[in-house]
């Protein structure tokens, strides 16, 4: 038992994913025993005097059992529909089965929306906070119902990683139908390894995860390790193992070395910079010269426009942009003082000819370091 597995038995808040795979018996309904079990655990969780948030998938592929579909639609009104008729199911099942242990459940939809939005996104902070320090359970899904492809999170791992630097949790686990991240496909190759700890940011890491989407859930390996790093940027350690172990909650509680280990390597963003990290639909980019991103990724200084030479998208002032090398490759991403019409005239110009340029300054930066995020 290593040191680090130790470390996530004491720790307090944990986000817990579990997928649609698990959840629905491979699409054949809710599995109200394998849910039954999870409940159980988690209030033993709870009793331990640990706080929980559950990521429960299943709306859609509850949904599909429902109205008796075999495949996933395609077309965003019938996946809609499926997510309405399947959301009716999961809050009947949770209700009921934290209900034997006297705990109370409590339902958040979210989009990619609710959580670009400043705003909003301390309002969800701030609400799933306090469902936590009443006892509650709070049982999050995206809400598909609503949802358009511009603004979904993709998938549920994605999502709890979120909410994970949302209520700045310890732990994130995500449970699967795989018992963690193998050095290769175990479904092709009987002598896979089972990776049994790394650092979340690793991006050698990536290479071992196929891309692959099953036939109920949107997400793969792949998007599981990126929620990890994401998770990471909080501090957070993500567990990725499989949900049929049995008390798989309680031995990773236990701190027994199961599954995958995903570790931050970073110190914690600050909560804000958290927040501008975690936005998945930048409204634009500011292409960057050599000097400006060597600044940016060596020194962590502020952008100032002479080191920008190219300005794609529309956005206006406080959005969310993501500045780029001369090879397209992400370096930053950031609140911008300036509206993108703004940016075009003012870059590759220095900051005290801003004011000659636009007939006035707001800022001397396009991005204040205070505002940006190294990517």
């Amino acid at each position: 038992m290593t040191q680090t597995r130790q470390q996530l038995g004491k720790a307090r808040r944990w986000v817990i994913k579990i997928g649609s795979a698990l959840l629905t018996n491979e699409g054949r309904g809710l599995d109200h025993e394998a849910l039954a079990g999870w409940a159980e655990q988690i209030a033993r969780l709870r009793a331990s005097g640990r706080e929980v948030v559950l990521v429960s998938s299943g709306a859609v592929a509850e949904g599909m059992s429902r109205l008796g579909w075999t495949t996933r639609p395609h077309a965003l009104h019938e996946l809609q529909a499926a997510a309405a008729v399947g959301q009716m199911g999961l809050v009947q099942a949770y209700e009921s089965i934290f209900q034997r242990h006297g705990l109370r459940a409590a339902q958040v939809l979210l989009t990619h929306d609710d959580l670009s939005n400043r705003r909003r996104y301390l309002n969800a902070r701030s609400t799933l906070r306090t469902l936590l320090a009443l006892g509650v359970i709070p049982v999050v899904n995206e809400n598909d119902t609503v949802a358009t492809d511009e603004i979904r999170f993709g998938d549920n791992d994605t999502l709890a990683a979120l909410v994970g630097n949302l209520t700045e949790a310890q732990v994130l686990v995500i449970l699967t139908d795989q018992k963690g991240l193998f050095d290769r496909d175990p479904r092709a190759h009987a002598d896979a390894q089972l990776v049994s700890e790394g650092l979340a940011m690793d991006p050698e890491l990536l290479k071992l995860a196929a891309p692959t989407f099953g036939q109920l859930g949107r997400g793969g390996m792949a998007t599981k390790l990126h929620a990890a790093a994401r998770a990471a940027r909080s501090g957070a350690y993500t567990v990725i193992a499989s949900g049929r172990e049995q008390r798989v909650l309680e031995r990773i509680a236990e701190g027994e070395q199961i599954g995958t280990l995903l570790c931050p390597d970073k110190e914690p963003l600050a909560a804000r910079k958290q927040w501008i990290a975690g936005q998945l639909i930048a409204k634009g980019e500011l292409i960057l010269d050599t000097g400006a991103t060597k600044v940016l990724r060596e020194a962590g200084r502020s952008l100032l426009p002479v080191g920008v030479t190219h300005v794609k998208g529309e956005f206006s002032r406080g959005d969310v942009v993501t500045c780029v090398d001369p090879d397209g490759r992400p370096v930053a991403r950031g609140l911008v003082n300036y509206s993108a019409d703004e940016a075009r005239r003012i870059m590759k110009h220095r900051a005290d000819e801003i004011e000659g340029i636009l007939g006035y300054v707001d800022e001397p930066e396009l991005i204040h370091r205070d505002n940006l995020v190294l990517l």
